[in-house]
């Protein structure tokens, strides 16, 4: 299944959970800075995701922060207690299998296709208090990005099985 075709499964499981969702098309984008002439005139908080493995344990993870966190493998490890050094960005295939995303699209919609919950799920806190009215993910295609409501986002996430695991990034 391609990625167009995702994304209608997507947007379809969207509206059957009554989820209000904004949509906007813009050209392939690989980067958040690629994306942003795109999106800035979204109200709400754009995302960068990272899908990371623990190399000890081969567990996958899933992170998405807002798109001016930066993000600390070592303390994010440490925080998660898999030990400082063991994060590591997961290779492209792993995604695809999991996630069924590839390089540049990694978003946390698309844990709705991991369906035994393998995938462990870390959210910026700040997505979910921070006040936004809407956070945004790319909908199975770097050639889109999508807008929910943060109360939404988390309905979404519990529909998939996957509990956030709270992380504040700043």
């Amino acid at each position: 299944m391609g990625s167009a075709e995702l994304r209608v499964e997507l947007e379809n499981l969207l509206k059957s959970l009554n989820i209000d969702f904004v949509s906007v098309d813009h050209p392939e984008v690989f980067t958040v800075e690629e994306m942003m002439p795109h999106v800035q005139h979204l109200n709400g908080a754009v995302t960068k995701n990272l899908f990371l493995k623990d190399k000890k344990k081969k567990s996958l993870w899933l992170v998405s922060a807002r798109h001016d966190r930066q993000v600390n493998l070592n303390d994010l490890a440490k925080k998660l207690g898999v030990g400082s050094g063991n994060l590591r960005f997961a290779d492209e295939a792993a995604m695809l299998d999991k996630l069924k995303v590839g390089q540049g699209c990694a978003t946390a919609l698309a844990l709705f296709c991991d369906k035994d919950r393998s995938v462990k799920f870390v959210l910026d806190s700040d997505l979910v208090d921070g006040g936004h009215e809407r956070v945004y993910f790319h909908p199975m295609t770097n050639a889109a990005t999508l807008g929910l409501k943060p109360g939404d986002f988390l309905r979404f996430l519990k529909e998939t099985g996957h509990e956030p695991i709270l992380h504040s990034f700043d």
